[in-house]
């Protein structure tokens, strides 16, 4: 996949973990949050990195 292909997948990845980080707050389930916030973060750094790139 080239660079223009993997922003969206990125975008969608954050969005995604997003969702999934306010369910588990809802619910209560900090454990699962936390891996969710890590996820994120991980993506965004991934996507600043690609964005740097061009």
């Amino acid at each position: 996949m080239n660079r223009r292909q993997l922003r969206p997948v990125y975008l969608v990845g954050i969005a995604l973990n997003v969702v999934a980080f306010t369910y588990a707050v809802t619910n209560g389930t900090w454990l699962y949050a936390g891996a969710f916030v890590f996820v994120a973060v991980y993506l965004v750094v991934r996507l600043r990195m690609l964005s740097a790139d061009t």
